[in-house]
């Protein structure tokens, strides 16, 4: 999969340290992922929640981070929307992302 933007996750683990590398093995592997739909992409997360809009919300670090993207099956892409704590995450709307 084209995960857009590395620099996103980057940002964020730089200033949450706990994230970094769960972060990063989501990342590594989303990239080397192949998915055609909800089901094989669940066979990497299983706790992959799609809520609206083709938004995909993934669990990071036992859901003490939470990663909300575009995952576009037929694309190969995956394009991060937010990254943040599970505080901030349930103060966003996911529709308004």
């Amino acid at each position: 999969m084209n995960v857009i933007s590395y620099p996103t996750i980057k940002e964020f683990f730089e200033g949450n340290a706990a994230s970094k590398s769960y972060l990063l093995d989501w990342y590594h592997t989303t990239k080397k992922a192949n998915w055609n739909n909800v089901n094989e992409m669940r066979l990497d997360f299983p706790s992959a929640e799609m809520v609206v809009d083709n938004k995909v919300v993934f669990n990071i670090k036992a859901n003490d981070f939470r990663l909300v993207a575009i995952v576009l099956f037929k694309a190969k892409r995956v394009q991060i929307i937010f990254i943040g704590t599970h505080a901030d995450y349930s103060k966003v709307k996911i529709k308004d992302l």
